[in-house]
């Protein structure tokens, strides 16, 4: 039920397999869910621009069935950490939406939550 949505203007590395278990294993450990629920999509556009330039940026989306927004902060700077450390993002040029999904609305196999 963990989603994690990164969208960005740098180039994904070869390697961006790696990159998406690190955070799905993260993610799991984060939020204290089984990793077979958590999923993590990553995308490349170029066409994306923050503060009037185009350097590296990243727009996120966490969303969870009970996310503490008590822990927004901290899932914040673990996940700025991690993108700057594997996509050399700096934090400052990552906005992070999150959302509590309300298990009636969240839908899986067949059903909802």
């Amino acid at each position: 039920m963990p989603m994690l949505s990164i969208e960005t203007n740098t180039p994904l590395p070869a390697n961006s397999g790696r990159l998406t278990a690190e955070l799905s294993s993260a993610m799991a450990e984060w939020l204290g869910k089984p990793e077979a629920y958590v999923m993590v999509r990553l995308q490349g556009n170029p066409d994306m621009r923050f503060a009037g330039t185009t350097e590296p940026l990243a727009y996120c989306e966490l969303k969870s069935i009970g996310l503490p927004e008590s822990r927004t902060a901290e899932f914040s700077q673990a996940l700025c950490e991690r993108l700057e450390e594997l996509l050399a993002i700096p934090r400052e040029r990552v906005y992070i939406e999150f959302a509590d999904a309300p298990r009636k609305l969240w839908g899986w196999n067949g059903g909802t939550f």
